[in-house]
């Protein structure tokens, strides 16, 4: 994934990186909700660990969520992985109709300035920082933040190692991609499939991936109340705080075209999108290491 993903926007942009950690907070929504469901139906067995690997649906996160569930609660990983899957598969029908209800027509017509051009040694150094800064503060989601800067670090350096940065991006994840359908394909039997507990998770993680456009929406609003006129931001990025890479970032471009023709966001999108990814592998690394 690192090896598809371009950091520049972020980069260039280092604030969009709010948006992205709002858009969390659908994590912790589910992670709560699957808590009292379970307090008033004791039937759904969701104890702290089981609810922290729903809650990560809301990251809107495939790898991330079924790194997470693999470790917290194997025996959810079928039910959870789909209704990962599923909601960002889900990103061009769920988000709009939010977008649309949490802005105003001003709003969804402010026209925010072009990025700068991000130098290449700024991407080069970003993912070694972030690798540094994560082995420091947050040694359990280094596998996961690990794997996604080595990726894009073979992508930026260049020419001396584009055949490796080919092959993540091309063959491997493909690859990986059919491994992770059959391992997790083994894992939905009918008779754990269709069952009242699923049917929670799916609704959870429909109500986190919810409350986290929302969240991202709502925090570009709030930032807006302290920035000056020419540097307000369009709420419409926000929702693209989701890690849906790059559907989300594609699809808050896509509302403001309905609203302007020439409002192109995409680029400043794709800032709260990129975000979105590492706040998602954040919080499950802040996840295992409070429930392990």
């Amino acid at each position: 994934v690192g090896a598809m993903t371009d950091f520049a926007p972020l980069i260039a942009n280092p604030k969009s990186a709010l948006l992205g950690a709002a858009a969390q907070f659908g994590i912790f929504f589910a992670l709560f909700g699957a808590l009292g469901l379970s307090a008033i139906w004791p039937e759904l067995g969701f104890g702290v660990k089981e609810a922290s690997a729903i809650g990560i649906i809301g990251g809107a996160d495939g790898p991330t969520a079924i790194w997470l569930t693999s470790r917290l609660a194997p025996e959810l990983l079928g039910a959870i992985a789909v209704a990962a899957y599923s909601y960002m598969a889900l990103v061009p029908i769920i988000q709009p109709p939010i977008m649309r209800a949490l802005t105003t027509k001003e709003e969804r017509l402010i026209k925010m300035p072009q990025l700068r051009e991000v130098t290449k040694i700024e991407k080069i150094a970003f993912p070694l920082i972030v690798l540094i800064l994560c082995a420091v503060l947050l040694p359990s989601a280094v596998p996961l933040i690990g794997a996604l800067m080595l990726g894009n670090l073979a992508k930026e350096v260049g020419s001396s190692v584009s055949r490796i940065a080919d092959t993540m991006s091309n063959a491997l994840i493909n690859i990986v991609t059919i491994m992770l359908g059959l391992s997790v394909g083994s894992k939905l039997a009918c008779e754990k499939f269709l069952s009242g507990q699923t049917l929670a998770i799916l609704g959870l993680g429909l109500c986190a991936f919810c409350v986290g456009t929302a969240g991202g929406v709502l925090m570009a609003k709030l930032m807006n109340l302290f920035c000056k006129k020419e540097n307000r931001i369009n709420p419409l990025i926000g929702s693209a705080g989701v890690s849906a890479v790059p559907m989300a970032a594609r699809v808050s471009n896509k509302v403001s075209l309905e609203n302007d023709p020439a409002n192109y966001i995409l680029m400043q999108a794709m800032g709260p999108n990129v975000s979105g990814v590492i706040g998602s592998a954040v919080v499950a690394g802040v996840l295992y290491t409070l429930c392990r």
